[in-house]
């Protein structure tokens, strides 16, 4: 399955307002044409458990339908799709900490729940070549490590009875960073992928973004720059800040990317296994040109790497490749990835 050059359609069937308004108008087949057409291999489609399941855990079929549309659409013009569950019934990345809504790891009904739906899915798409299953977007707390190998392998086993050598896609804890692939544990069978996200430096990719706690909201952040520069700026980040503050401090620009990257890499080596980046990017609030700047040594890091991956995102949700502010860009940016 190759999954090299790709694209997320985030914002239609998750993080988004769930109305079928929404559902029939942000995302189409002619989007999948476009995309093809640009030279990309694959689709990431991050939707929301709540789409295609009750709170009873019964099955929505006119969800179903938009799950249906994107199998075909990717199969009509020759591109691989990763089904990407993103918000899970008890677990979404966005209510980190929150131990309330974020119970799934310490519910047994809910982690059964889990491993039902994807029971559901692997039945209705394990027979695909061109599908891929990932089982939860970002786990970000640091005490589930465990926990989640735990429920990976579960989820992995029940998966296998109905799509035996359908590709499945999981990554570490801390939103799914590079640093943290090292804590997943060896896998059921070969037809797993490692997957990490790489934002760093945060302060950069995030720049003026209100949802960040303690983001520089009145400046912009240039890319590259001294390490000594973005680990001053990451500082009041805390937690999303140390993979910044924790590196080599030696290291900035490209390097502090190899240095990440290769722990990922030493990590998935480790036990056979294909390391893919499902989500990178640069919100729409930072210098076009310095983005294109980090673009570039990405892409390049991951050639070198054998990384496949999907840029974030192809529309709005901050990140909007086919959005005016990408493009003066968006050309260059196009040619040096997919090329």
């Amino acid at each position: 399955m190759k999954l090299e050059r790709g694209i997320n359609f985030g914002g239609w069937l998750s993080q988004c307002n769930h109305t079928k308004e929404r559902y029939d108008s942000f995302i189409s087949k002619q989007d999948v044409e476009r995309v093809k057409s640009w030279g990309f291999d694959h689709i990431r489609l991050p939707f929301d458990y709540n789409v295609i399941e009750n709170a009873d855990g019964s099955d929505k079929p006119s969800g179903y339908v938009y799950l249906d549309n994107m199998v075909s659409w990717c199969a009509e013009y020759g591109l691989n799709l990763i089904l990407d569950l993103h918000k899970a019934a008890g677990y979404d990345f966005n209510d980190a900490g929150n131990t309330q809504k974020n119970s799934l790891f310490n519910d047994e009904k809910l982690k059964a729940k889990f491993v039902s739906l994807w029971e559901k899915i692997a039945k209705k798409y394990g027979s695909y070549t061109h599908v891929a299953f990932e089982l939860l977007n970002e786990v970000v707390e640091q005490d589930l490590a465990s926990l989640w190998n735990s429920l990976i392998t579960r989820t992995v086993s029940a998966v296998r009875k109905h799509a035996p050598v359908t590709k499945i896609i999981y990554g570490g804890i801390q939103w799914n960073s590079a640093r943290t692939v090292k804590l997943l544990e060896k896998p059921l069978d070969e037809n797993i992928i490692f997957t990490f996200h790489f934002y760093e430096p945060l302060i950069f990719t995030h720049q003026k973004a209100p949802w960040v706690p303690n983001i520089i909201m009145d400046r912009d952040v240039n890319y590259p720059g001294t390490m000594e520069y973005f680990i001053e700026l990451s500082k009041p980040l805390g937690y999303k800040g140390k993979d910044v503050t924790d590196a080599d401090k030696k290291n900035m620009g490209d390097s502090l990317i190899r240095e990440m990257v290769k722990e990922a890499k030493t990590a998935a080596a480790k036990y056979g296994v294909q390391l893919y980046c499902g989500e990178f990017g640069v919100i729409d609030r930072a210098p076009a040109e310095d983005s294109l700047n980090w673009f570039k040594d990405v892409f390049t890091i991951f050639k070198e790497n054998n990384i496949g991956s999907a840029i974030w995102s192809y529309k709005e949700m901050d990140f909007g490749i086919i959005d005016d502010h990408y493009k003066p860009i968006r050309d260059e940016l196009l040619s040096v990835y997919v090329k």
